[in-house]
């Protein structure tokens, strides 16, 4: 039998963390979204359900954990006009929906719609995805692109709500560049 992690105090062992997150994927891989639980888990880890509580209080807060682990991008790119970088973000979404690992968050949209934990989890999501779109704004306003007409944040809403209707309609095989000029035309200056 294999030995129990050992702990490292108040801050998370990182090599804990993994298992879980491991093990929660490995779970969703095999048994579906249904069949994840808290103490399946924990079992398949090797830690403590009180750790995974204590880190992640509700099986929403760890769906959207072993999402967000196993997203294959970080940052937003950067092409040098708003209509360009809108195109490249909704293709790298597209694309990363279209895995295996990307379709979790189609489950965790759909989930939301009538579990209360996964709901707080993905709005917890969605507020912090819609200020680090930001990024894409911030940039176009600062090359000069950008209407004062539309206030930003509404902006990212408007892109997040086209990538979240064709992830939800498994529609990932869209337009990008012709949905980012849609949504952009507006916005210009």
């Amino acid at each position: 039998m294999k030995e129990p992690r050992r702990s490292i105090g108040p801050r998370r062992n990182p090599e804990t963390e993994a298992a879980i997150l491991k093990a929660a994927a490995e779970i969703l891989d095999e048994k579906g979204f249904d069949g994840l639980s808290m103490e399946a888990v924990a079992r398949r880890a090797r830690a403590g359900k009180a750790t995974l509580y204590r880190w992640w209080p509700t099986r929403g807060a760890l769906l959207m954990a072993t999402y967000q682990q196993q997203k294959q991008f970080a940052g937003y790119p950067d092409t040098g006009s708003l209509e360009g970088d809108v195109g490249a973000l909704l293709a790298l979404l597209f694309d990363h929906w279209s895995r295996p690992e990307g379709r979790l968050f189609r489950h965790i949209i759909a989930a939301a719609q009538g579990d209360d934990d996964m709901r707080a989890a993905l709005d917890s999501y969605r507020e912090s995805r819609l200020d680090t779109l930001a990024e894409i704004f911030d940039r176009a306003a600062a090359r000069g692109e950008l209407s004062d007409a539309v206030p930003r944040r509404d902006m990212a809403r408007a892109v997040m709500g086209m990538a979240w209707l064709h992830l939800l309609v498994g529609r990932m095989d869209g337009d990008t560049a012709g949905m980012a000029r849609t949504l952009v035309r507006g916005w210009a200056r």
